[in-house]
């Protein structure tokens, strides 16, 4: 049975058998919750210990856990979920600045030529063999962002302007680098070859442009925006090297859990005590694909940078806005409690103030950045102080409304293209020759994302400093 504790415009206690989930969304996106969602969140209220369960506006059903889903242990005698972390560890958000205006992207026969000048830099699955040849993945692995060589990280030079290396929710991850002889030699190939590539599904590179909000002008000036200035939003994760690190944790977990006697409704729940050697083996190498993610989203910004060079001369700038994760789980001290917070498909957005926040950003708060759809609008947000009742988190993007398969049965090609605007001035150039190859990541495929920020902003956890419109994207198939 599910009662509703408490009914609030934009949050709700409701009552499961297992315990207490909060779910923050307006009545109308929580009317339209697939029950699913519900048995899910029982399930992983059933993992022992648990301090708090959480959903985002844009939750929807995923695999062990929904995408949606803040979860909290104490860091002492918790727990630590592949499940509530997701398949692709570290995944998350870019956003770069540049010195340009979207006047200047007009022409869309100009975007066009952009969009197959980035292609040239950026592959979608794998690089040729040799590229990135001076790049060691043993050292991005072991040192994140400060494993790069010093061209890979060109603002270095300029510590006045430098971004990359400070405005990133971590440069560095650090762990113990024994458990890196878990893995064999064709996972390491591999993960080199997938170095700086944006992988397929819901993954992509954006060039939009901005619109900043009345009530945050001063934190956009403080974080470098203009009105109408282009920037580049890039979401990718760890690749095959999570991939991998999430198969072997895994399997491990699954037999500790058979030791122990845990286990819930679900077989594709996976945990384990966190003081255990599954889950001590799970955490170490979880942080070794953080650091891949955070390095394979600036190496295809590093691609994207000198794509807009070659299109528009070398004082072309694409300065680091901010660089987070949405899928993770770490150590967090709140209320002078260490807890170890779960984050699958939830962003950290912390306000003004808070220790926690990179040092540029310790006065405003870290940006946000919370991806649209394909063809609608993007948004940067920064943390207020009400998100401390939802350990800092909100939303990750818009949210699947409906499955792939679903999608492709109930949304014609027409229908997309009528999204995109093709054939007019306006069109959102993307770089796939058919759209039939990514129909199911229409617009029609996700929930209105403007809905989704509504509810954050009305429960108090963030607000919006500017809106992102479309100019072009680059996916994968």
């Amino acid at each position: 049975m599910i009662t509703n504790d408490t009914n609030h415009d934009y949050y709700r206690q409701v009552e499961l058998p297992a315990g207490q989930l909060h779910v923050y969304a307006s009545e109308a996106l929580f009317g339209a919750l697939d029950y699913k969602v519900f048995h899910m969140a029982n399930n992983n209220l059933q993992i022992p210990g648990s301090v708090y369960m959480s959903y985002t506006p844009d939750v929807h059903v995923g695999v062990g856990t929904c995408i949606g889903t803040t979860a909290v242990w104490n860091a002492e005698g918790g727990y630590v979920s592949p499940s509530i972390v997701g398949s692709d560890i570290g995944c998350g958000m870019r956003v770069h600045l540049t010195n340009l205006h979207g006047d200047e992207l007009r022409d869309v026969r100009l975007r066009r030529k952009l969009v197959k000048a980035i292609e040239a830099y950026l592959p979608i699955e794998e690089h040729r063999r040799g590229h990135f040849s001076d790049i060691r993945l043993e050292h991005i692995i072991r040192k994140g962002l400060h494993g790069l060589p010093k061209k890979y990280v060109p603002d270095s030079y300029t510590p006045r302007k430098a971004t990359a290396l400070t405005h990133v929710e971590s440069a560095k991850f650090g762990f113990d680098e024994a458990y890196l002889d878990r893995f064999a030699d064709p996972v390491w190939h591999r993960s080199h070859r997938q170095l700086g590539t944006l992988g397929g599904g819901n993954h992509f590179a954006e060039i939009q442009q901005i619109r900043i909000d009345d009530g945050n002008c001063a934190v956009a000036e403080a974080w470098g925006l203009f009105d109408g200035q282009v920037i580049v939003m890039i979401h990718s994760g760890s690749r095959s090297w999570g991939g991998a690190v999430n198969q072997l944790c895994s399997t491990e977990i699954a037999a500790t859990m058979r030791a122990y006697g845990l286990g819930t409704a679900d077989p594709k729940l996976f945990f384990a005590p966190l003081d255990t050697e599954a889950g001590q083996t799970y955490m170490h190498l979880l942080y070794s694909a953080l650091n891949y993610a955070v390095v394979n989203r600036h190496l295809i910004a590093y691609g994207i940078r000198e794509a807009f060079r070659d299109m528009f001369g070398p004082k072309t700038e694409l300065s680091t806005l901010y660089d987070l994760m949405h899928n993770y789980a770490w150590e967090e001290e709140h209320d002078g409690v260490a807890r170890f917070v779960h984050r699958k498909g939830a962003t950290r957005a912390l306000p003004a103030g808070h220790p926690d926040n990179p040092q540029p950003y310790m006065e405003t708060g870290h940006p946000a950045l919370i991806p649209g759809s394909m063809g609608t609008s993007s948004y940067l947000m920064v943390g207020a102080a009400g998100g401390l009742a939802n350990y800092y988190s909100i939303c990750h993007g818009a949210g699947r409304a409906r499955s792939r398969s679903a999608t492709k049965r109930l949304v014609t090609v027409d229908e997309f293209r009528s999204a995109l605007r093709v054939g007019t001035e306006s069109e959102i150039v993307v770089n796939q020759r058919t759209l039939e190859s990514i129909v199911d990541e229409s617009p029609q495929a996700y929930k209105d994302v403007d809905q989704i920020i509504e509810s954050v902003v009305g429960a108090g956890l963030a607000s919006v400093v500017a809106k992102c419109t479309p100019l072009a994207t680059i996916k994968g198939a």
